[in-house]
């Protein structure tokens, strides 16, 4: 009985205390790492903004994630290879020689389930709460840690320039953008978020990003008023036009002298009417007295830049230049709103010019002047609009050419067919996946 008696000890069992202390240690550090860097940043701002003191140290701390990740393995493995290594001691001093074979198995199955799975487990499935939990401690570590972890990240820094990776923390910073969009189009993906909701939240991002030169009217069809027809003509003219707000010009189309809105115009001639006998009251009747200024901008504005000047101006409607101050086009307020929401119509939009329609065999005819990002968005598809702004000039660059009638492509997995061509423009355009 005294060799049984002197294995289990006081030294014995303050082993096996420290080794199921140092698992608890473990379990700590790997639940805590798992919670920190799964836990979502946006749904902790959420919580601190409520007072959660935690849920606010918890960003604090993943503000540096190479430094808190550092620190953190750091402690596990120090508790891990101790552990270890006092098992290993302990099952020497019972077993003998084979106590190594045996510490080893124990020690894995007890590391594996109660040290990693069991916490990480709940850690995954209890993230802010977990992260916000473990905050107080896992920052007095993070101090405790920093002169050990930051020589270690000068080390590997060094080793990996060796093998010619740069590794700069700066470029750790999330990109929200990106990982917003991720979200929506994996909830997209799996019927959890509306199309129409992803659309919209997607082109509000995107406003930083697209220039007024993506979206403006191009100047080929804008309707403009000739200061110089006759008072009748320019009243038919503006009471025939769909759209409220008219560009004036005088000599040529390039010579803007102002924009009428023809609320405006109706006053002034109202005014005229009645303030002369009838047959007179036009006469000497100039739209340039009643048309207000001009508002130019550059084709390099951002849409959000736009909207905002749009908004301090009190004004919805601007004439786009280019950097040689020639007329390219117009932009409004709701050409950017469009961005957003999708395409905005009342009474005076007719159907027939809708810029796509879909055929029964699942084909779509669209307008050449129609941008790539609509069809994108109306399509759901993915065509690339870096090099080009259009559907027609999408066809053109990939062409190297103006393509005559009934020319077919394909390219990025689709199947364009030049349908109609006016000029040196593509008008209509059939388009199919493949």
């Amino acid at each position: 009985m005294e060799p049984s008696s002197s294995i289990f000890d006081g030294a014995f069992w303050i082993s096996v205390g420290a080794i199921l202390f140092l698992l608890l240690c473990s379990a700590f550090f790997s639940g805590s790492e798992t919670a920190l860097t799964a836990a979502s940043r946006g749904k902790l701002r959420n919580l601190a903004d409520k007072g959660n003191k935690g849920a606010e140290r918890a960003l604090h701390i993943t503000e540096d994630n190479e430094r808190l990740i550092g620190s953190v393995l750091l402690g596990n493995n120090l508790v891990n290879i101790l552990a270890t290594s006092l098992a290993t001691a302990l099952f020497t001093r019972m077993l003998g020689e084979s106590g190594v074979a045996f510490a080893t198995l124990i020690m894995t199955l007890l590391v594996l389930i109660f040290a990693e799975v069991l916490p990480k487990t709940y850690a995954i499935t209890n993230a802010e709460t977990a992260a916000a939990g473990v905050s107080a401690p896992i920052a007095i570590v993070v101090r405790l840690f920093a002169p050990v972890v930051s020589s270690v990240r000068a080390l590997v820094r060094v080793i990996l320039r060796l093998f010619g990776v740069q590794a700069d923390p700066d470029s750790q910073i999330l990109a929200i953008r990106e990982e917003i969009e991720g979200a929506l189009n994996l909830g997209h993906s799996e019927g959890v978020v509306e199309k129409e909701d992803r659309d919209r939240i997607l082109g509000a991002l995107d406003l930083a990003e697209r220039t007024v030169e993506e979206i403006m009217l191009h100047r080929s069809k804008i309707q403009m008023l000739n200061a110089d027809d006759p008072p009748a003509q320019l009243l038919g003219e503006c009471l025939d036009s769909p759209h409220t707000r008219l560009p004036v010009y005088r000599d040529s189309h390039e010579n803007i002298i102002g924009v009428i809105h023809a609320k405006d115009l109706l006053r002034a001639i109202y005014a005229r009417r009645t303030a002369a006998a009838a047959g007179e009251e036009l006469a000497d009747f100039d739209i340039a007295d009643v048309a207000m200024p001009p508002y130019f901008v550059p084709e390099v504005t951002t849409l959000d830049d736009q909207m905002r000047e749009f908004l301090r101006r009190h004004t919805h409607f601007a004439l786009v230049v280019d950097e040689y101050g020639v007329l390219q086009g117009l932009i409004t307020l709701e050409d950017i709103l469009e961005e957003i929401v999708g395409e905005i119509t009342d009474e005076f939009d007719l159907d027939e010019e809708a810029p796509y329609r879909r055929t029964d065999s699942g084909d779509w005819i669209v307008d050449g002047g129609m941008t790539i990002r609509d069809l994108n968005r109306a399509a759901d598809w993915q065509l690339p609009d870096e090099e080009a702004i259009t559907i027609a000039g999408l066809v053109i660059h990939e062409a190297q050419t103006i393509p005559t009638q009934g020319q077919v492509f394909s390219f990025h997995g689709f199947r364009f067919e030049v349908m109609q061509r006016v000029d040196n423009r593509i008008t209509r355009l059939r388009i199919r996946p493949l």
